[in-house]
């Protein structure tokens, strides 16, 4: 469930939690940067910051407790209010904050408060943190692409070893270009609907503003599994098999392997 990530903002190694596909930034992480004795309970006694963060969650947390909230801000500021992230997420239904026990336990916080926050241990590492969070996002984004570049590649490298067996062993000696056509694009409309579900046509109708065709809008996941299925179908098509058995195969075969990549969520659609 959890992952993280190391980066250094003015020295000091700061950890990103990715939890319930949303990323976090340690809190505790950071106090490390601040001189002198501070706590977050300092932090979120301030009445800016439990504006600040009533504000985030009422933006992106349908289930926010507003009556809480409302209690809480009233005594924020005060020398007697206390309030530790546990209890402010217990009593509100918060989002942004996390107290987390464990290897990776500490406080943390969605990458807009994280920021908010560096502001108490100083502006220059407020612009440091969001620099290198960046810097850190940029990079992951081009691996993204080099490797979804790379399987399409990979992907069309095997559309060729597809063609060929449709070639030798479904186009008949004698026959137009034309027909010849319809074959080699009803094959390929085979995978699109065990894969995705619809045909290449079906998509083009869906999306008539979008340049290219539907496997130039394939997540990495559906890249890899196409180009499993081209070579698998080839084998298929090989062993004399008919088109309807070849594409109930396919199909499974498109659900097995996307559970095991993205997992049970991803693949309802393919059913």
């Amino acid at each position: 469930m959890n992952k993280n990530k190391k980066i250094q903002v003015e020295g000091k190694e700061i950890t990103i939690l990715f939890d319930n596909d949303q990323e976090y930034i340690s809190l505790t992480d950071m106090l490390k940067a601040k001189d002198g004795d501070f706590f977050i309970s300092d932090w979120l006694r301030n009445r800016n910051t439990v504006e600040y963060l009533g504000i985030w969650e009422t933006v992106y947390n349908p289930n926010f407790n507003y009556g809480e909230f409302a209690i809480i801000k009233s005594q924020a500021g005060l020398n007697s209010y206390k309030l530790s992230v546990k209890e402010w997420v217990e009593k509100t239904g918060a989002i942004g904050l996390k107290a987390t026990a464990g290897r990776y336990g500490g406080t943390y916080a969605h990458p807009d408060i994280a920021f908010e926050f560096g502001m108490w241990i100083s502006p220059q590492f407020k612009i440091y943190l969001i620099k290198e969070f960046q810097r850190l996002k940029d990079d992951e984004n081009n691996r993204l692409q080099l490797d979804w570049n790379l399987q399409r590649t990979i992907s069309k490298i095997n559309y060729h070893i597809h063609t060929d067996a449709i070639k030798e062993n479904l186009v008949p000696k004698v026959i137009s270009s034309r027909q010849a056509s319809h074959v080699y694009a009803t094959e390929a409309d085979l995978l699109n609907v065990a894969l995705f579900g619809i045909t290449a046509k079906e998509w083009r109708d869906a999306n008539p503003n979008k340049s290219g065709n539907i496997r130039d809008y394939a997540t990495l996941e559906q890249l890899v599994v196409l180009s499993n299925m081209e070579s698998i179908n080839a084998l298929l098509i090989k062993q004399g098999l008919p088109q309807s058995e070849r594409l109930l195969q396919l199909n499974q075969v498109a659900i097995t392997q996307m559970k095991s990549l993205v997992g049970s969520k991803e693949i309802k659609r393919l059913k």
